[in-house]
């Protein structure tokens, strides 16, 4: 059976046999040093047999092997173990020259060509363990609401109708009938909690907006929530704190703190909250301001880490102009909304807020904004036939992911990324 190179130390002194590919071949006078990488990392194998030396050279890196030999150990390999006396089989055949210089322990690349080259890129290990900490972040979010009685779903990915507006959306030909490819699992998600109550979805979405930034994709995964039977958005931001705390216990838990220069920080037991208009104010900004910019988002972020040492600042109270129509307005005063943006290390990584459960009020809403109702009327439907007030939120995978990591890209983060320019590979 197949021995895993992490677990050759429980092996040592006995028959084993690893599999995996050629990551780097190192000969000497005497003998040629095969060091094989699989999914749990790297071992070492001592080869001294001519032929198995000559074997072996003509089996370039990343060709896929089979070797089996003698769990040896030794203080001079990764484990304590090498590999001795041992019998290679090529698993492929001999592997073309790579593009990238898989073995060395940085990836010296530039960015195009690691995404030219990306299902290559990621055999990287320092590569590798960045979408590590994205998937033990979706096993954190999963756990977390399945613990809280959540149901996981999955919403259509191609729609009748825009989600936020008519912009920025990519527009597809459905057998004859114009759609479009969502925005976000929005209305579904909200007509979901008319039948569970509580639901979630992992998946993609996507913005036909033409940003080139370090900080936006075309097509991104999305960690949605929502939620019924709330009092207003602190009560999905109180759900939003225990998913971002289990998120990172699992990778604390999975991965650990070493590999892709992981920086995991404390989730605090209450997040801060700045009201927006505030938030304009600790910044020198104008009160009349509609958003936050990069800027003030950086200057928020070390704001709340000064004074309330979270690297997490909730901002609430977004001015209704600038929220989509399903957003419900602060009870005492409409101008602005039971709504929140997460920032986390400078960067805003979370929309939420409480919407609109009564269909009256939406159908006022779509009107104020100059939209149609009819327009809407599939969506609209469910709010007639009794929805209880609701609210969720949504977290971008892999902008979390290099705010964790410290990447300068998210496109770094990302497995294939789809921009404004690639849609390979």
């Amino acid at each position: 059976m197949r021995t895993l190179n992490a677990a050759l130390p429980t092996h040592a002194g006995g028959p084993v046999r690893v599999e995996g590919w050629v990551h780097r071949r190192r000969a000497f006078a005497d003998r040629t040093f095969l060091v094989l990488r699989d999914r749990s990392g790297l071992s070492q194998t001592v080869v001294t047999d001519d032929a198995a030396r000559r074997q072996l050279a003509a089996l370039p890196e990343e060709t896929v092997v089979r070797v089996e030999g003698t769990a040896t150990a030794t203080s001079r390999a990764p484990g304590g173990v090498e590999v001795t006396a041992p019998v290679i089989t090529a698993l492929s055949p001999p592997a073309d020259p790579s593009p990238l210089e898989l073995w060395r322990p940085a990836l010296d690349a530039t960015l195009p060509t690691m995404l030219d080259h990306g299902a290559l890129s990621w055999r990287h290990p320092a590569q590798n363990a960045v979408w590590q900490v994205a998937a033990a972040s979706l096993r954190g979010f999963r756990r977390t609401l399945d613990d809280a009685g959540f149901t996981e779903v999955a919403t259509p990915k191609v729609t009748a109708t825009a989600t936020e507006s008519g912009a920025g959306v990519f527009a597809v030909d459905w057998f004859g009938r114009p759609a479009f490819l969502a925005q976000s699992p929005q209305f579904s998600k909200q007509a979901l909690v008319g039948a569970f109550e509580r639901v979630y979805e992992t998946g993609p979405v996507f913005r036909a907006e033409p940003h080139d930034t370090v900080r936006h994709l075309a097509q991104y995964t999305s960690l949605d929530v929502e939620l019924g039977f709330i009092d207003d958005h602190r009560d999905v931001l109180a759900v939003l704190r225990e998913v971002l705390a289990g998120m990172v216990a699992a990778v604390a838990e999975r991965v650990g703190t070493g590999p892709a220069g992981l920086d995991l920080p404390v989730v605090p037991e209450e997040v801060p909250v700045v009201h927006f208009s505030e938030a304009l104010r600790l910044v020198g900004a104008s009160p009349d301001e509609p958003d936050l910019a990069p800027e003030h988002e950086r200057a928020l972020s070390r704001w709340a880490v000064r004074e309330h040492g979270s690297e997490f600042l909730a901002v609430e109270g977004y001015p209704s102009v600038k929220r989509p129509f399903y957003t419900h307005p602060q009870p005492d005063d409409p101008r602005w909304t039971n709504s929140f943006d997460l920032l986390f290390r400078g960067l805003e990584l979370v929309t939420g807020g409480q919407r609109l459960h009564d269909h009256a009020a939406y159908v006022r809403a779509l009107t104020e904004r100059g939209m149609d109702p009819e327009d809407y009327r599939g969506y609209l439907d469910t709010f007639s036939h009794g929805m209880p007030p609701h609210g969720g939120f949504a977290l971008g995978l892999e902008r979390w992911v290099a705010r964790l990591t410290g990447l300068d890209n998210i496109r770094r983060s990302t497995l294939f990324p789809r921009d404004l320019h690639r849609l390979t590979p």
